[in-house]
């Protein structure tokens, strides 16, 4: 009972914060998502539904895991690809978690990587 009521307050936090938040094709939506074993991050372009730059731990080659230090290493890895693909400035989409420890490390190792929210 517990568990349901927590997933569904998440999925209202984030139907919230996407009413908001909405990207371009100059300013596209980095959305962040924290899994217990894995982080994925993205630069979507909202308009025409289309991923322009994509990260993850997953790959065979990563040893990032699904802690600050590797939400550190991934902010730094989507910063580059996204200045790769043209792009400079987007909006933070932190998928309804409080912004605080892996997301807070994430979107700061982003902004030091050259990107601009």
């Amino acid at each position: 009972m517990k568990l349901e009521k927590k997933k569904t307050l998440l999925q209202r936090r984030r139907w919230r914060i996407r009413k908001k938040i909405v990207g371009t094709a100059e300013r596209p939506r980095l959305a962040v998502h924290f899994s217990n074993k894995h982080i994925y991050a993205q630069c979507i372009d909202d308009e025409k539904g289309l991923t322009m730059a994509y990260v993850s731990s997953v790959a065979k080659e990563s040893s990032i895991k699904a802690n600050t230090e590797g939400a550190n290493a991934l902010g730094l890895q989507i910063a580059e690809k996204a200045k790769a693909a043209g792009i400079e400035s987007v909006v933070f989409d932190r998928s309804g978690r409080r912004y605080h420890g892996c997301v807070k490390s994430f979107a700061e190792a982003a902004r030091q990587g050259g990107l601009q929210f």
